[in-house]
């Protein structure tokens, strides 16, 4: 048993150090491994079915939408990628590029894509003639390469896995629609799936993606209280489509330019499932993203009749639609209790011989260690009350820890106070001067996390230099 022991140990607690509890976790679950190139990071089985079961399932509600999956080239020439120059500015720092097909030097380097807005531009501009054309609304599921300097394992790594949607619209007001909608798709998506509470808003000038009219973006609140940017909408307007001469005739036979929209969710968000969730003995998994809902443990297999009944359960339950796994490993009950919660498997069923001679199996479930004897002939309804239960009790913990670290300054003294000392959001109102925005980040490293749509005010002046505020911010120190 002092083996068995040890295997939760080797996890770093939460409140020693939260940065190598993290890396302990990521690599104690086995959900990556790092590989030969600095910042590339190898999605091991659990890793990827996590990020399998988020495509799926946010895959569905895009198609809900309208949304259509196309897939485009992994380059970009440079000349394609310098027609916006906004846009090629803003990703300059982080982009790769090929310079040599096999021995031959390339006439024009291209860029291994860092997102894909001047392939869909080329793309829209050769098929959208006519307002019949319109609305196109496109999505790849694919990776991306940005040269980081700084990476850790889901949370920022220089070759990541995400969607990225790319939408054309007649009009400004059919691509603002959709713009919010995606970002609302995001939202409910991470609260009804994830259990992950968030914060919506709209980005600042100076936070906004490279070339976009305007961002919008869903903030969760990590255990150590920085903010993760989860998902991100951003409205073009028609800058691109001037920048590329995509025009369509409209219903009068007059030219105008297209609308366009763009919207991401990545990998990352597998660090805030991480973060929001996990415990010191490793992952917690919500039931409804969990690759493993249930693990069948059996106790002194060796024994008659224990592996054919935890088979026997195995098959009931699958068949009633659970995902489920049976351990029959030759490892001792102690470290396969261990393995699970580390795994972060929602429920674990121990069964024995003096289990089977009662007609009954053990539940226990990951997040509470809550244990339950239950027979037979109620696992099916007593595991699926158990699943319900914990993923909305999972969401309740996790927004009741977000409702507790927001806090409110309405002076500068109270900011550098409440960011020093109270971990989490600051709500503060701001002038809308990015000189302001910089120098809160120069004096306490906070940023501004986003313009909440519901806008309340707290004061009538800028936390920052005291002149008359415009927006209440919500401003932390992130990911």
């Amino acid at each position: 048993m002092a083996k068995e022991k040890k295997l939760v140990e080797a996890i770093t607690p939460r409140d020693v150090d939260f940065a190598q509890w993290y890396t302990d976790v990521v690599k104690k679950a086995e959900l990556v491994n790092y590989s030969s190139v600095k910042g590339c990071m190898i999605l091991r089985p659990d890793g990827y079915a996590i990020w399998e079961n988020i495509m799926h399932q946010l895959d569905a509600r895009f198609k809900a939408t309208g949304v259509e999956n196309v897939a485009m080239p992994l380059f970009i020439p440079e000349s394609l990628l310098n027609k916006e120059k906004e846009h090629v500015e803003g990703f300059a720092p982080e982009v790769a590029w090929v310079t040599y097909g096999g021995t031959e030097k390339l006439q024009e380097r291209l860029c291994v894509r860092p997102t894909s807005e001047t392939l869909f531009c080329e793309l829209y501009k050769d098929i959208v003639h006519s307002h019949r054309d319109l609305p196109k609304i496109y999505n790849q599921w694919c990776s991306v390469v940005r040269w980081e300097k700084t990476t850790r394992p889901f949370l920022r790594t220089t070759e990541f896995w995400w969607q990225e949607g790319h939408t054309a619209h007649a009009t400004e007001e059919e691509a603002e629609e959709r713009t919010i909608q995606m970002l609302n798709v995001y939202a409910d998506f991470c609260r009804e799936v994830l259990a992950i509470p968030v914060i919506k808003g709209k980005k600042t000038d100076k936070e906004k993606f490279a070339g976009a009219q305007s961002t919008y973006t869903i903030e969760a609140l990590m255990h150590d209280g920085k903010a993760l940017q989860s998902g991100t909408s951003h409205n073009f307007g028609d800058g691109f489509a001037r920048a590329f001469g995509i025009q369509y005739s409209d219903k009068n036979n007059q030219l105008q330019y297209i609308h366009q929209t763009s919207w991401g969710f990545s990998t990352r968000i597998i660090g805030a499932l991480i973060m929001v969730h996990g415990d010191d003995d490793g992952l917690v998994l919500p039931p409804r993203i969990a690759p493993t809902q249930v693990m069948i443990i059996p106790v002194a297999q060796h024994k008659p009749g224990v592996l054919e009944k935890a088979e026997e359960l195995r098959a009931q339950l699958a068949e009633s639609g659970f995902h489920v796994k049976v351990d029959d490993s030759d490892k001792s009950p102690g470290w396969k209790f261990s393995d699970q919660e580390r795994r972060g498997i929602p429920v674990r069923i121990e069964v024995g011989p003096k289990d089977i001679e009662a007609g009954q199996a053990v539940l226990v479930r990951r997040d509470t260690r809550e244990k339950k004897a239950v027979p037979f002939e109620e696992l099916v309804s007593t595991l699926r009350d158990t699943l319900d239960t914990m993923q909305e009790d999972m969401y309740q913990r996790a927004k009741a820890f977000l409702d507790s670290h927001v806090s409110d300054a309405t002076n500068y003294e109270e900011f550098k106070d409440a960011v020093a000392h109270r971990p989490g959001f600051i709500r503060a109102m701001w002038c809308g001067d990015e000189a302001c925005e910089n120098k809160i980040k120069a004096d306490t490293t906070a940023t501004s996390r986003c313009m909440p749509f519901e806008q309340e005010k707290i004061s009538d002046v800028c936390v920052c230099c005291g002149r008359p505020a415009k927006k209440l911010v919500y401003w932390g120190k992130a990911y």
